[in-house]
Formats: C-alpha cells, sequence, structure tokens
C-alpha cells in the first residue's frame, strides 16, 4: 500500500516513477546441498550435532511429480532447502 501511494504521489506530482520487483521466490531452490554444508562448516564454525542434524536434514531428499493421476520416478534431490525450511 505504501508503494502505492508514494507512486500516486509521485504521478500527481508530474514527477517520474521507476520500480524495480526482484522476485526471491525461488531463490533456495538452487542451494547445493554439498555447498551449503561446506559453508556453514568452514565459515560459520557449525560444527559436530549441529552440522550432522542439517546433513542429515537434507540427506536423501527425493522427489516425485504427479500430473493427471500420473507420477514420475522418484529423483533424489541434491539443490533446494525444503519448503518452510529457514
Amino acid at each position: 500500500m505504501e508503494v502505492i501511494a508514494d507512486v500516486i504521489d509521485a504521478a500527481d506530482g508530474q514527477k517520474i516513477t521507476l520500480l524495480s520487483l526482484l522476485d526471491t521466490s525461488a531463490a533456495f531452490d538452487t542451494v547445493d546441498h554439498a555447498i551449503l554444508l561446506r559453508r556453514l562448516e568452514l565459515s560459520y564454525g557449525i560444527g559436530g550435532t549441529a552440522l550432522q542434524w542439517l546433513t542429515s536434514f537434507l540427506s536423501d531428499r527425493t522427489q516425485v511429480v504427479a500430473f493427471a493421476g500420473q507420477k514420475s520416478s522418484s529423483q533424489c534431490l541434491l539443490c533446494g532447502v525444503p519448503l518452510g525450511s529457514v
């Protein structure tokens, strides 16, 4: 609402308005698990039980696509962070 109000105010004042949008909705779909785990360990010092838990959380995940009553074969996921993860 605030952006719309700013655009309207600028238009009323005969000012040029530029709006740039960045869609990050799929930003975490490309995160490589091995790189993420290595970065967490080396750059952020996460190790031991915490790193083992994160490794377990990301390991052995699979994906199946269902469409029109048909299912694809199961594929191992090497990238992406599960939906809802913080």
